[in-house]
């Protein structure tokens, strides 16, 4: 086979794969519960809590890279944000593929220009944030769930992924901010630890301050946050 016919049969393999993992990630989409709401941050199903995304596929194209991208080490980074900036490390060698999966995002810069869409201020304390349209990811999904605490606590300044409550392969970009102590259920499959705020945890805290914009304990931040950039190392 000549090196052009092998090309566009690679091409051709690559795009079958690709369509397939559309596929099935929009068969997953399907299975996900419903959030009622444009805002709805926490969800309570049967006494279970999740945070939910719901999920969209954007315009661009993003391929979910490798959990050996992460190189099985420590990351250090910075989100700069409208209301500040959090500075954080990333554990790669606890959490491969949500690392790998962040680094990757942040290189595209997938997250510049988003905003942190949903605030909670009662029973759960997060800020969320990771995706454009603050209802979806970046077109794929990914499991399972790496390095949950098996108390079910997430102690503030844990930098966690989202997820539906389809299943724990429903991680995507969306990622929560844990600004003061969380018990979240251990029973739905928990949620994947990858990072740690090392400063900035005030600039969270002051957001959350302000509470929500609708005046309950869950919604979109009274004070805008605008993800301007974010940097890896």
């Amino acid at each position: 086979m000549s090196t052009s016919k092998r090309e566009r049969e690679r091409a051709r393999l690559r795009e079958q794969k690709w369509t397939q993992r559309q596929t099935d990630a929009r068969a997953r989409r399907r299975r996900a519960w419903t959030i009622a709401g444009a805002v709805s941050g926490v969800a309570v199903v049967a006494g279970v809590t999740v945070l939910a995304i719901n999920a969209n596929t954007p315009d661009k194209t993003y391929t979910l890279a490798p959990p050996s991208a992460a190189q099985d080490r420590a990351w250090t980074g910075e989100l700069r944000t409208s209301a500040g900036d959090v500075a954080f490390t990333l554990d790669g060698q606890a959490a491969p593929q949500a690392v790998a999966n962040f680094v990757s995002l942040a290189r595209e810069e997938y997250f510049d220009g988003t905003d942190c869409h949903r605030l909670t201020t009662e029973g759960i304390f997060i800020l969320q944030c990771g995706d454009p349209t603050g209802t979806g990811g970046p077109g794929y999904d990914f499991g399972p769930v790496e390095n949950a605490p098996e108390d079910g606590l997430y102690p503030a300044g844990t930098i966690a992924m989202a997820r539906t409550e389809a299943g724990t392969d429903t991680m995507g970009s969306q990622f929560f901010l844990v600004y003061e102590d969380t018990t979240l259920p251990t029973t739905t499959g928990g949620y994947t630890v990858f990072g740690k705020i090392t400063s900035g945890l005030d600039v969270v805290r002051a957001v959350a301050d302000a509470g929500t914009a609708d005046g309950t304990g869950n919604g979109s931040p009274a004070t805008p946050v605008t993800i301007e950039g974010v940097e890896t190392q």
